[in-house]
């Protein structure tokens, strides 16, 4: 393929992409996550040297995992010259090439999701235009990286230059591969992403409505309308990335540790947080835990409710390795380093060691249609402002999870709330941190209020058949 071979690894857990790109022996890691043994074992199986780590702009969504592969291969360090990054690296800025083996990237500069953004066109030997571009948070498979995340000083004229940049791109040849950072499952984007990780600069201006606005204003208002809230932990990752990240040599190893040692990590301020099912810890879980599922949003979710890098304690069902593991990566990528231990034996062990378990009631999608639409009803909804803008159930009360927090003084201690989201896995975790509180509460662990809705709707139309 013109003398280069490219390798897509993906995050899925925070909807990223890196890349590997390989030509004449030599590669270019684009973009890599913290875990970053992933992209070199891909350029270990193309044969290819690690010449060069690239940096599309500097991340607000995980720790680079730059310094990680600088340490392990050698690799030098390119990114953007507005990044003013505080360790050893090659400055790029408009035209400026990079090249390995028959290819050229040329830096294109294209400011809009952060001010120091860089994509870059790859051009192989006899090519007179680019085969493809990454294109990092600026433009993505059906969507645009948002420009709001640097607070509201910077966000007009990011998004003003971000419309800039998308016109930019959308004049590239119409055959060029689309290559984002972003993509399925990231809170970097404006609206949700198409779930296909690449495409080209033809098919997004036939389909991506951001290229679609006929100009800047109503590029801006689409921009900055119906935003999903983003992680809180994002405000420490471009100081870091920026500082430089320690490096670790890989993910660390979490060791299972005694229900006493918990109960003493406990005392002394640390979390715990049980991985497991929300059905489970609702039957069973540690007084004081917090209940974050172990699905691929995990560290998000983490990065969400707990102040960032506390010391936390893991709780996973039995066996625990593999969960532990994955969450130990998850942590990881997002720098929560503190990981004292996991819970050795499960929620068993600290059964048999006498120590006090707590409990709360599952709700049915039956008993929540029953409080639907009651005149002072129970039921807090926790999915996003825009999801609760379009439908939800009479009389019940919205508070986003990632808020929740910082709302619980709002809540009676003498009466049940029954929370509910879309799927039951972020009501799992509302529900684990109003038990904390002291809340009486009852969850939503299964299914969630669109079922509800579906349901209702489809009573009513047997209600109104002839």
């Amino acid at each position: 393929m013109d003398g280069f071979e490219l390798d897509l690894v993906v995050t899925l857990g925070l909807g990223d992409n890196s890349y590997v790109l390989s030509s004449g022996g030599e590669a270019i890691l684009v973009d890599p996550q913290r875990d970053a043994e992933r992209l070199l074992g891909a350029a270990e199986d193309r044969r290819a040297e690690v010449r060069y780590v690239l940096e599309t702009h500097v991340h607000n969504d995980y720790v680079s995992g730059a310094a990680e592969v600088r340490a392990s291969t050698g690799a030098a360090v390119v990114g953007p010259a507005a990044a003013r990054y505080r360790f050893p690296y090659a400055p790029m800025a408009e035209d400026d090439e990079l090249r390995i083996g028959a290819v050229t990237l040329v830096a294109m500069e294209t400011p809009g999701h952060t001010p120091e953004h860089l994509a870059y066109a790859l051009i192989p030997d006899g090519r007179d235009g680019p085969v493809a571009v990454f294109t990092g948070g600026s433009l993505i498979v059906g969507s645009a990286g948002r420009t709001d995340l640097l607070g509201p000083e910077w966000t007009d004229r990011l998004t003003r230059a971000q419309f800039r940049t998308l016109r930019r791109l959308g004049s590239l040849p119409g055959s060029a591969q689309v290559l984002p950072t972003h993509g399925a499952g990231s809170f970097c984007a404006t609206a949700a992403p198409q779930e296909d990780r690449t495409s080209t600069i033809e098919r997004e201006l036939a389909s991506n409505p951001v290229l679609a606005e006929p100009d800047e204003e109503a590029f801006v208002r689409r921009q900055l309308s119906g935003l999903m809230a983003f992680p809180t932990y994002y405000a420490n990752m471009a100081p870091i990335n920026r500082a430089g990240p320690s490096v670790s040599g890989g993910v660390p190893i979490t060791e299972p540790i005694s229900p006493q040692a918990v109960a003493g990590h406990a005392a002394e301020g640390a979390w715990i947080v049980d991985v497991r099912d929300g059905s489970d810890f609702a039957a069973a879980h540690i007084p004081g835990s917090l209940n974050i599922p172990l699905e691929e949003s995990f560290a998000s979710y983490v990065g969400w409710l707990l102040p960032f890098d506390d010391p936390l304690v893991l709780v996973a069902p039995e066996p625990p390795g593999e969960a532990v593991h994955e969450a130990t990566r998850q942590l990881f990528r997002i720098g929560y380093e503190r990981v004292l231990g996991s819970l050795r034996g499960g929620i068993e062990a600290w059964r048999r060691s006498g120590r006090e378990l707590r409990a709360y009631p599952v709700a049915t999608l039956d008993q929540l249609l029953a409080l639907a639409g009651r005149e002072v009803s129970r039921i807090l909804d926790v999915r996003q402002a825009p999801e609760w803008e379009a439908g939800h159930l009479d009389g019940s009360r919205h508070v986003f999870v990632g808020d929740l927090p910082e709302r619980l003084d709002g809540f009676e201690h003498d009466r049940e709330v029954v929370v509910a989201c879309a799927s039951g896995y972020r009501s799992s975790m509302a529900a684990s941190l109003l038990d904390r509180a002291g809340v009486p509460v009852r969850v939503v662990a299964r299914r969630g209020v669109p079922d509800a809705l579906r349901r209702r709707a489809g009573l009513r139309s047997l209600q109104d058949s002839p």
